[in-house]
Formats: structure tokens, sequence, C-alpha cells
């Protein structure tokens, strides 16, 4: 279920697609992948049109390439997009775009990660659902050494997975650090040796793709909702305590129980 991109599309950002699985693969491989105003562009619509896709299960971010998801921005455009305040912000709002695209995508979202995971690809993969990386990633923001600051929006996504404390100490110290901080940092779901990341990668995608796709889609609009607070004054609406059951109305239910009951696989339509 799981194939290596071909990496030879020309666009910046491509999708490669088999059977349920999407993956979005960042382009750039002779710049690491650094991202630049073309690439936040086309993520966001990218993320936007998969949302859409009933037939996704599942969709892996990657970096073209073995040596990066990202190493950050393509510090090259500073002078041209982000010379002053006003560029900044309107570079800031693509940024803004593709980061919710990939936070409010229906589907379940991995970041794949090997080698280099600094500044906005990290933030990219912080909004991700899961993150999985080989032994020798590196991870960090510093963007205090650029005198630059995240935006409310892009330290959003880091605060939520780690907590204040740790994304300050993250942007206060500037740092690289390895897998194993990262992950005991809370930033990583899993840490594999190198030559095992697309085995792990492989498996992970397989147990997503089996279940049941509704359920996923669910589970992750719901886990959203708890962690904003549920809704307005900490409370669900009736509306939204009833979806919770809705489950029970569909064909992946009946397929599901009875699979277990028959004891075999049970193969979910989506409906």
């Amino acid at each position: 279920i799981l194939k290596e991109p071909s990496m030879n599309d020309n666009n910046v950002v491509f999708v490669e697609r088999l059977d349920g699985l999407a993956t979005v693969v960042l382009n750039r491989p002779d710049k690491l992948n650094a991202l630049n105003k073309e690439m936040w562009a086309r993520l966001g619509q990218v993320f936007i049109d998969l949302d859409k896709d009933e037939t996704v299960r599942c969709i892996v971010l990657r970096g073209a390439g073995e040596k990066a998801l990202g190493p950050g921005a393509d510090i090259k455009e500073f002078e041209m997009e982000r010379a002053n305040s006003s560029k900044a912000s309107e570079y800031g709002k693509l940024m803004h775009k593709a980061m919710a695209a990939i936070a409010e995508c229906r589907h379940p979202v991995i970041a794949r990660i090997q080698g280099l995971c600094v500044g906005g690809a990290l933030e990219l993969a912080a909004v991700c659902d899961l993150r999985i990386a080989s032994d020798n990633s590196r991870f960090g923001i510093p963007v205090n050494r650029l005198g630059l600051v995240m935006s409310h929006y892009e330290m959003a996504g880091l605060i939520e997975l780690v907590g204040k404390s740790i994304a300050l100490e993250i942007l206060f110290e500037g740092r690289i650090f390895n897998a194993e901080e990262a992950y005991n940092k809370g930033l990583l779901n899993k840490v594999v040796l190198e030559k095992d990341l697309d085995l792990e990668l492989r498996s992970m995608v397989e147990r997503i793709c089996a279940g049941a796709p509704l359920v996923n889609r669910w589970h992750k609009r719901f886990a959203q909702r708890i962690v904003r607070g549920l809704s307005a004054g900490g409370k669900l609406s009736e509306d939204e305590v009833l979806e919770g059951f809705e489950c029970f109305d569909t064909s992946d239910f009946q397929e599901g129980y009875k699979a277990f009951l028959e004891k075999r696989e049970p193969k979910f339509s989506g409906k």
C-alpha cells in the first residue's frame, strides 16, 4: 500500500496515489525542500482537495529525497517576499492557510521525517496527526537567530502538541536537537532506525487504512473539538452529542460487528 514517490514531478508539491493512500511530497530536493511561497500556496490547495476526496483513507507528508522533510524557509526569498511587515503578513496568510488545511483535513495525516525537520518543516509536522522519524533526524526552530517571530497560528500547533513550556524552550534556545530528544519532548509518535523507516510507516498506514474511514474521520474531528474546549462555554451542543452515535447508522458498523462475530477481516466501504 506504500511505494516510493517518483520524485520526477515538476510541481514543487505533488501527490502520489496508491489505493487509499495519498503521499504529499515537498519537492525541492536540490534545496533540501526549503519552503518558498509557491510551495506554501500549492500545499494548502493540495490538502483542501484531498479533504474532499472520499476515496482517501490516509495521507503521508514527506520530503523529496532522503535528506530532509525541510530545513525551514527559503531565506533567499526574504528580500523580495518578506522584506517588511506588510509583505510578510500577506505571505503569512499562505502559510496559515496551508497549516490549517493540514490540521483540518478530515483524513489521518502522518508526517514522515528523515533528516532535517527544522523551522517551517517542523511547524508542518506539528499540525499532522502523527509523526514518525528516522533516528538520524534533527529538529529545531532557530528563528531567533534570524530576528524572526513565529506568529500565533504557527505557534498554536506546536503548543497544542508539546505544551507551552517545551514550545518556549525550543524557541528560546533555538538549537538543533536529535530524534531521541524530540521523542522525549513529545514531538514524535515513533522513532525508528533509518533502514526501518518505510517499513514501519507502511505498517502504520496499513493499520489506519484497515479501519473504518468514517470512524477515523469522526475521531479526528472529536479530538480537535476536545482540544479546542469542546464548544463555546466548554459544553457540547445537542447535535455534537448525537454525532457521537451516528456511527451506528452506517454500513461500516454493520460490516464491522458482523465480521467480528464471523471471525473474518471487515471490508469497509466508507458508508
